[in-house]
């Protein structure tokens, strides 16, 4: 980059800086992930304030700096103003920053992962201020899309285990599966207790601890049993255990329907979706948490926010 290069981003971290300054840190189409900071955009009279503020976009010319770079001009291309006047859209609009922030690359052009990000932010500040639980759904179809674009989606479709697909059962009122963070999604339960049973005979079933050596080119077994100390075995049975994944939940029909919902890149007019009135989706909502959590490496801090206004509010 030159002394001074022009770029379009949109603010996803505010932070004081000095007397009267802000570090603004910013996802740009052009360069990635960035921070700069905005000169006197803490002055109650600064051209920057507005435009260094949460969820606005930028057409921004940096000067490049030593060890920070400056703003010296920004014209405001969009902003989110609904997002500010409803808590659950706020909550929900800077979990979604966070998980951006997770996987954004710098001095990497970063356009697809900004479109997604401003389309997901319209959907949020277009929802009723009324209807929290569209506002919850909109953020788990956001969340399950970012993954995607990463390239670690939970795989919802099918189990995890056998690879055979699961078909949400409403007939059957304790139908269940399981979901497996570390195994990466859905898991069958039947399997996963099948799966359980054959650990455990393995276990008690397990060969004696033997010792492998070379006798005149040949690899020879000997027993580990102080009994059979002098019996050399010219074979070994190997016992392999495939891993029993841990089991995050237990999903029911409902909640299993909602996660393969969101694999459709557009669900926002799907009627039977967005007609789930019941606390599934704040269920489905942790699930993706510590899901993302997991493969990101870091916790959501807004998510404490997300859960105080949503368990008080649905």
């Amino acid at each position: 980059m030159s002394k001074t290069y022009k770029a379009t981003g949109i603010n996803l971290k505010t932070q004081v800086f000095g007397e009267s300054d802000r570090l603004v840190t910013i996802l740009t189409k052009e360069y990635g992930l960035l921070t700069a900071i905005a000169p006197g955009a803490r002055k109650h009279n600064s051209s920057l304030g507005g435009r260094s503020a949460m969820f606005v976009v930028n057409e921004v010319l940096i000067a490049k700096g030593r060890s920070l770079d400056k703003i010296t001009q920004a014209n405001t291309v969009k902003s989110y103003p609904g997002l500010a006047k409803d808590l659950g859209k706020l909550a929900a609009s800077q979990y979604l920053a966070e998980i951006v922030l997770c996987q954004a690359l710098s001095e990497n052009p970063q356009e697809e992962l900004y479109e997604l990000l401003n389309e997901h932010l319209a959907r949020l500040e277009n929802v009723s201020s009324n209807d929290r639980l569209k506002v919850m759904a909109h953020l788990c179809h956001a969340v399950f899309q970012f993954l995607a674009l990463a390239g670690f989606a939970p795989q919802v479709e099918a189990c995890c285990l056998t690879q055979r697909p699961l078909v949400p059962d409403f007939n059957t009122t304790l139908s269940q599966v399981g979901f497996s963070v570390n195994a990466g999604g859905i898991v069958c339960l039947t399997a996963w207790e099948e799966l359980r049973s054959q650990n455990k005979h393995k276990e008690k079933t397990q060969a004696p601890k033997s010792t492998v050596h070379e006798i005149g080119g040949t690899y020879v077994v000997t027993s580990n049993k102080k009994e059979d100390s002098s019996t050399d075995e010219k074979y070994e049975t190997i016992y392999h255990s495939q891993e029993l994944p841990t089991l995050t939940k237990r999903l029911n029909a409902t909640e299993l329907f909602l996660f393969q919902q969101l694999s459709q890149f557009d669900f926002s007019n799907g009627d039977a979706v967005q007609g789930v009135r019941d606390n599934s989706w704040l269920s489905v909502e942790q699930v993706l948490r510590q899901y993302a959590q997991y493969y990101f490496g870091r916790s959501i801090r807004s998510a404490a926010l997300v859960d105080s206004y949503f368990a008080a509010n649905i």
